[in-house]
């Protein structure tokens, strides 16, 4: 069976890898409420775990993708997949090669990181400039790993602008990639409105399934990404961060979630792993941020949370 026949029979809604945003605990809750509501992601994909100057060992791989010890799903049941990110082909495919004998279910390559740090240091989106060499890394991956295990690429539209997407696709096409998620803006647009979905669309002639990604914040948004990218897969992001509902209200759009219903989820967040409270307590405001996008209710909490050090304090204003 091939992996679109395994994996793509049906329309697929994943959860995005956002860098410094959805790590495990994230996940962990993210990934619970979409089961709740009935419409779990079909998988979602890690941070990336960047490779520079060796092969990983198992124990910096499960530092980043803990569910690996589960099963490589986490506790709602979803599949987690690997992202690695780099741009020596052997060490990726090496460091993909150890987490696939962790039980990883799939590996995903990142490139479409536009974080500076990360281009300097030739990851993610810088790659797109040199298409050969993501052709390279994928072919890398794909020869190295089992052949029931897939490899599948993220990558933009382009770096600072879209005037080598041509070449791109033709790497994609070269490579053996099992799949494509395009995030539908160039490095150099970042995540400013709009996303661009019909330049996806040129993509979807390769023979492989093809992701979209970007600006996807509501049902509308989503159903015209679909349309105007020529596909039925969409990847949420910061969308299902600010309104976690989203992943059943892009099918649905009568399913969503009160703020009442919500609450639980906060607590159980701010009852999480982290190396310390003040840690979790900076990672529950990052999230009540982005929620107050998408609910009045935190917007109102937030005046008082923002400054508040004490998680006990926050979860006392969470339950008033």
């Amino acid at each position: 069976m091939s992996f679109a026949n395994q994996f793509f029979v049906t329309p697929v809604r994943l959860l995005a890898p956002m860098e410094g945003l959805s790590d495990p605990l994230m996940r962990r809750i993210l990934t619970q409420i979409a089961s709740d509501l009935g419409r779990p992601y079909d998988w979602s994909v890690s941070e990336f775990i960047r490779v520079t100057q060796h092969v990983l060992p198992a124990h910096v791989i499960y530092r980043y993708v803990p569910e690996l010890k589960t099963s490589s799903r986490t506790q709602s049941g979803t599949p987690i997949h690997v992202q690695l990110l780099g741009s020596h082909p052997q060490l990726l495919a090496e460091t993909a090669l150890v987490a696939c004998s962790l039980g990883a279910l799939a590996i995903d390559l990142n490139f479409g990181c536009p974080a500076k740090t990360v281009n300097s240091h030739r990851g993610g989106s810088v790659l797109l400039e040199e298409p050969r060499v993501m052709r390279d890394i994928i072919a890398a991956v794909r020869s190295k790993v089992p052949s029931h295990i897939p490899v599948s690429a993220k990558i933009r539209l382009g770096y600072s602008d879209t005037s080598n997407m041509g070449d791109i696709q033709q790497a994609i096409a070269d490579s053996g990639a099992d799949w494509l998620t395009i995030h539908a803006r160039t490095k150099t647009q970042g995540y400013k409105p709009p996303a661009y979905w019909d330049k996806i669309a040129q993509f979807t002639q390769l023979p492989i399934p093809v992701i979209a990604n970007g600006e996807i914040w509501n049902f509308e948004q989503a159903k015209r990404c679909c349309e105007q990218a020529n596909t039925a897969h969409v990847m949420l992001g910061r969308g299902a961060v600010t309104r976690p509902d989203l992943i059943a209200n892009v099918d649905k759009p009568e399913i969503t979630m009160t703020w009442a219903q919500l609450l639980p989820y906060q607590l159980a967040f701010l009852q999480g792993e982290a190396k310390h409270a003040m840690a979790l307590v900076g990672r529950y405001k990052q999230w009540l941020a982005m929620l107050s996008k998408g609910y009045n209710e935190a917007q109102a909490l937030w005046t008082p949370i923002k400054r508040e050090k004490d998680r006990e304090s926050i979860i006392k204003y969470l339950k008033t």
